[in-house]
């Protein structure tokens, strides 16, 4: 029976259990990197079972066989590989899982054992401790890059660019790598922190190493990066939200900093309200200028982010290709909103966070990682009206929050 499974769970491709699996109009399923390699060693888009024509240029991401998969495995895992019995046991004189065969073997004679339950909650617990610290150190960090570092690099661009950004963008580079190591530590203690007993012990060795690494330590501002010149023209204020152009399903926190998707509210019909559901708008417009802000969207399912002319239009039916220019992210796929049609684009991973700028003097738009400073797309225009930062928040079966940053302007 387990044999079948795995080969009805296997990509025709590459013979192993599935990765990331894509779905043709075929119904045929395949590995997102098989078919990838397969339609460029072929140059056409045909599927490698049935020969079918693909009308698709980006095949859809089948979720269902992505998560069966993924529990396949998790479950292939809890089981010896030896005796094909459940690990139910920890032998302490080894410090591995083991199943009720492995206790009576010789290998094991005269071994301490406990149930492996015991012991991986033991585990869990000193895990999640500690991970705490990395935590508190990365929202120490990303404060420090979002606000501190980020203003000194806007005042280096103004007027001593080429003296001063070198400087600041390998320091930015160095507190950008740290961050991306603390991130990915935090994230893969969660991911084993989800895992059944026996893969946890078989994994938290190693792990319990890498979580005793010493913490790094907070940067010290840069010395000399600041020019007396620009300081009175910079402005540092924060991006914050505008209630009244909140749509009715939308919740706005205290300080108009964050929005989450909530029940569905009788609010006023004001003629600057959206009557989209998830769409809100920043207090703020900008006729003029340069200005940054970064918008975390941390797990939100659906969002997009970007700005909005004036005359973008606020009442049904919503024009999404009139007065936007955006980022989006909606059914596990990335693209972004223009005046023209819309594009896709693919990152490595899943964007924690967007960086906007909008230089109306240059008239352009850019949207970068902030986590790995990489450019994500550039959109040039002549704008003349006041332009808003917009945002949108999906529908989520729980609450997720989308946290809006700092916006640093200078004229």
């Amino acid at each position: 029976m387990a044999s079948n499974l795995e080969e009805e769970l296997s990509c025709p491709v590459c013979r192993d259990i599935f990765r990331d699996p894509v779905l043709l109009s075929c119904s045929h399923s395949f590995c997102r990197a098989c078919l990838g390699r397969w339609w460029a060693q072929k140059q056409i888009r045909k599927c490698p079972v049935c020969n079918w024509d693909s009308d698709r240029k980006e095949p859809t991401c089948n979720l269902v066989l992505k998560n069966t998969c993924e529990a396949f495995l998790l479950e292939r895992e809890d089981v010896c590989q030896l005796h094909s019995e459940k690990l139910k046991l920890f032998c302490l004189d080894h410090q591995q899982p083991v199943c009720l065969i492995c206790r009576d073997s010789k290998q094991h004679s005269g071994h301490v054992f406990r149930p492996a339950a015991e012991v991986a909650q033991d585990r869990r617990e000193a895990l999640r401790k500690s991970i705490m610290p990395l935590q508190e150190k990365l929202k120490l960090f990303t404060k420090r890059v979002l606000r501190d570092e980020e203003e000194v690099r806007v005042a280096a661009v103004k007027e001593e660019e080429e003296q001063k950004s070198l400087k600041v963008n390998e320091k930015i580079k160095v507190l950008d790598g740290v961050m991306t190591a603390l991130y990915d530590t935090i994230k893969s203690a969660e991911r084993k922190l989800r895992c059944k007993d026996a893969p946890l012990l078989q994994r938290s060795s190693a792990a319990g190493a890498e979580q005793q690494r010493p913490l790094p330590e907070l940067p010290q501002p840069v010395a000399g990066a600041l020019m007396d010149k620009v300081k009175h023209v910079v402005s540092r204020t924060p991006v914050v939200l505008d209630p009244n152009t909140a749509g009715p399903g939308l919740i706005i926190c205290e300080d108009l900093a964050a929005v989450r998707r909530g029940s569905r509210q009788k609010l006023p019909g004001n003629p600057e309200r959206f009557e989209s559901e998830g769409i809100v708008s920043a207090s703020r417009s900008f006729t003029a200028g340069v200005h940054f802000w970064t918008v975390e969207v941390a797990d939100c399912s659906s969002w997009f982010v970007g700005v909005a002319e004036e005359s973008f239009k606020r009442k049904k039916p919503i024009q999404f290709r009139s007065g936007l220019w955006a980022v989006c992210f909606s059914k596990e796929k990335y693209s972004y909103f223009s005046p023209g049609a819309p594009a896709s684009f693919h990152v490595t991973g899943k964007l924690q966070a967007i960086r906007v700028h909008l230089d109306l003097e240059r008239e352009k738009l850019s949207f970068t990682d902030p986590r790995t400073l990489k450019h994500i797309c550039t959109f040039s225009h002549s704008w003349s009206e006041k332009m808003f930062p917009i945002f949108y928040v999906g529908a989520l079966l729980h609450c997720l929050h989308f946290v809006v940053g700092i916006c640093l302007s200078f004229f």
